[in-house]
């Protein structure tokens, strides 16, 4: 388990590092990742559980679907036919698990993403996607 704290104190490494860069020095922190291509690290765990699901569900993960998660019940919904199902939780505590915390993001992706033929084609069109919109696209997720 990730706490806030280590998470701010891992992202205040690579703010200091893209400090480190001359010409980037007084851009604010996202312009720098952005001139530099780089994700910021929620962004990067974010992405790793969005691979994570998408290995799941398409069984090239040695983790059984059954284990984490169901698809919604109302088979095709808005946007894409693999949608999946988030359980009610008691505890505040669920909500941050693997299987919860990543279910709204993997329900917004789009179609075309989440079909994707190939685990590398899938990873492309995240960065289409974050491309299109913006750094930043998954933080808060």
């Amino acid at each position: 388990m990730v706490y806030v704290k280590d998470k701010k104190l891992l992202e205040r490494i690579q703010h200091r590092f893209t400090r480190m860069i001359p010409e980037l020095k007084n851009l604010p922190y996202l312009k720098r990742l952005e001139e530099l291509k780089l994700w910021t690290l929620q962004e990067r765990r974010t992405r790793a559980d969005l691979i994570e699901v998408y290995k799941i569900i398409r069984g090239i993960s040695s983790v059984s679907f059954d284990t984490f998660f169901e698809f919604h019940q109302y088979g095709q919904t808005r946007s894409h036919s693999f949608k999946l199902m988030k359980k009610r939780a008691s505890t505040d505590l669920r909500h941050h698990f693997f299987s919860e915390s990543v279910i709204n993001t993997w329900n917004s992706l789009d179609d075309r993403t989440v079909l994707s033929e190939s685990l590398n084609i899938f990873k492309r069109n995240l960065e289409r996607i974050r491309q299109s919109k913006g750094i930043g696209l998954f933080i808060g997720s």
